[in-house]
């Protein structure tokens, strides 16, 4: 199949656009809590009606200042209520908000400042304000005419949001009306920026439609996630991504409770005394609580028992998914009798782990590994892939839960076309497409042919219309012997041993394929005392010959995968973390490739001596 297409299960009103859907639950029942703030004493809900009351009050208060409809405004910010306070706030205000991420670097938050002429900046605490107050004395490229920064943790520094929403209170609510209807669903909502894989980021430009009718659609789409009593999710992904904060306003259309923690060290704990219903979760997730499962099971010297009911789990799963797919009759006898005694004495605490109420959860950002998404699927822990990007307002493809197919990313959500090029590339048209890149001509006209958007990603559609992504088409390594190679499936396998934080695939140009590997220290630990040998610190580790041998067996595990052409041959440790601030990771953690060759270009030609 070249084509799949999911038909358009909600229209509206041209007129319209994303505040409406507050407008509509608070209608329904004002005193429903949308949202759900952590203080001393636990989790506080917050209502419709004082949710509203909160962005209408700032909304006047930015429309006091002056605000113009279609003005944009920055956010820079982690994941925390007030975010979401402010986003609507400048929607109601007729505003654009401009999302920066809270790791972004000085010269990052002046492009984008530049670039999508903001003026109005909010920022999280004193550390953010002085970040991007030295940005704006120390650039020629913004003049003068930024207004003053806007806290938004409130510690008596002002401006901050109780200031704005005070300086408010002469704006009738005419005028605030006048603004919050300015914008129909053509008109854009948010600039957000690409994560900078290729190069500079780029603006793309979401509009109210999409986010409002991918936020409609989804919600019929999903309804045993979404439409369910009391549901409740539990938001940790960084709201500058489009994902998160599309799936924010999915919740708001769906009347999902959404609680919100940006501290990583908290999030075991949040998801405990949060209980949600559904997640998104990003694979590295997974492969974190699988880890510390492993080496809980190891310390209680229960590692063969973990053993055999991870291996459970995933024949279950694997016999599930042959089911759906029409090969199978599904699990035998013995395998859903193991299934059961595992399912009493270990499954439960591993479905703890993510606060013991979680029906789904949803994975997007990056590929999941195959074996993460049977075994958390085969424990009770379904696990929907999807795919997205930036310029589809993220999903346009998504599993479900009557529709799933492990190792795909589903099918097309409503309103979307998915097509695959003749050189394998991925093309999307639907709803959720952005109207383009915020000053770039030539990247528009690099971006869509035939109206579909080229994704850049290479994939294949089954016969039932589930995508699969193998690759990214400027990821394809070309050998020296011509030998075309797709880094990611192999990456990823790799990624799986506990041992591995990151790996990178590479050989463009060269005799033979290698790997660039750097080590997980929390792995290392575990892995080190499940075997009681001394704990070892990563450069210890990156020459001792027992890591190094247990890390070829994970290169063998994913040169299993492909053909010997395309197999890696030999691979270097690193004594180097990649992360947000070494440059090697997009905020959303994506891998830049091109940084990471070019920073460890030494390392590199060493392998091929």
């Amino acid at each position: 199949m070249r084509e799949a297409s999911t038909g358009l299960l909600v229209e509206l009103d041209p007129g319209s656009n994303v505040t409406d859907l507050l407008l509509e639950q608070h209608a329904k029942d004002p005193v429903h809590p949308l949202y759900s703030r952590k203080g001393p004493s636990g989790w506080a809900d917050v209502t419709a009606q004082q949710f509203l009351d909160q962005v209408r009050a700032l909304a006047k208060g930015l429309i006091a200042g002056g605000i113009t409809p279609g003005e944009t405004v920055a956010v820079m910010a982690g994941t925390r209520y007030e975010w979401t306070v402010v986003d609507f706030a400048i929607w109601f205000a007729g505003g654009v908000p401009v999302p920066i991420y809270e790791t972004s670097s000085a010269s990052q938050v002046e492009w984008i400042l530049h670039d999508s002429g903001a003026r109005r900046i909010f920022a999280e605490n004193e550390d953010k304000c002085r970040l991007v107050q030295a940005v704006l004395d120390n650039s020629g490229l913004l003049g003068d005419t930024v207004l003053p920064v806007v806290r938004m943790e409130y510690d008596g520094a002002v401006p901050n949001l109780a200031s704005l929403a005070a300086a408010g209170t002469g704006v009738g609510d005419a005028e605030l009306e006048r603004h919050r209807s300015a914008a129909g669903l053509d008109d854009v909502a948010s600039l957000v920026y690409t994560s900078g894989t290729t190069g500079r980021p780029k603006g793309c430009e979401i509009t109210h439609g999409n986010f409002a009718l991918v936020a409609k659609n989804i919600v019929l789409f999903l309804p045993e996630i979404l439409l369910q009593p009391r549901t409740r999710t539990l938001m940790f992904l960084p709201l500058a991504h489009v994902l998160a904060r599309a799936v924010q306003v999915i919740c708001l259309s769906a009347g999902s409770t959404v609680g919100h923690t940006a501290s990583a060290k908290d999030l075991l704990e949040d998801l405990d005394s949060f209980k949600p219903t559904f997640l998104l979760v990003v694979p590295r997730i997974f492969e974190k609580i699988y880890a510390g499962a492993s080496h809980k099971a190891a310390l209680a010297g229960k590692e063969r028992l973990f053993g055999s009911a991870a291996a459970v789990a995933v024949d279950y799963s694997k016999a599930q998914d042959a089911a759906a797919r029409g090969t199978t009759p599904g699990p035998g006898l013995v395998l859903r009798a193991k299934h059961a005694l595992f399912d009493r004495l270990f499954y439960p605490k591993l479905r703890q782990a993510f606060g013991g109420q979680v029906g789904y959860t949803v994975s997007g950002a990056s590929p999941l590994g195959l074996h993460d998404a049977h075994f958390f699927r085969g424990a009770g822990i379904p696990v929907l892939e999807g795919y997205g990007l930036t310029e589809t307002t993220a999903p346009c493809t998504a599993n479900t839960p009557t529709r799933t197919k492990v190792g795909t990313v589903g099918i097309p959500v409503p309103g979307t076309t998915i097509r695959v090029a003749d050189d394998g590339e991925i093309l999307v048209k639907g709803i959720g497409v952005f109207k383009g890149y915020h000053n770039n001509a030539a990247a528009n006209a690099e971006a869509f042919t035939d109206g579909f958007f080229r994704t850049g990603d290479l994939g294949s559609l089954d016969s039932d219309g589930f995508l699969s992504i193998t690759g990214r088409k400027k990821d394809l390594l070309v050998t020296a012997g011509g030998k075309n190679v797709a880094p990611g499936p192999l990456e990823e396998k790799i990624r799986e041993h506990e041992l591995v934080l990151q790996a990178v695939v590479v050989g463009d140009g060269r005799p033979f394929v290698s790997a660039l590997i750097n080590l997980d220290p929390e792995g290392l630990e575990n892995w080190c005392a499940a075997r009681k040998v001394p704990v070892m610190s990563p450069a210890e580790a990156s020459g001792n010959d027992l890591v190094r041998n247990e890390l070829q067996r994970a290169v063998d595990m994913a040169n299993a995968l492909v053909s010997q052409a395309e197999s890696i041959r030999s691979f270097a440790v690193l004594d180097a973390d990649f992360t947000v601030e070494s440059g090697h990771l997009t905020p959303s953690l994506k891998l830049k490739r091109a940084a990471v060759v070019r920073d460890f270009e030494a390392e590199i030609n060493r392998i091929y001596g």
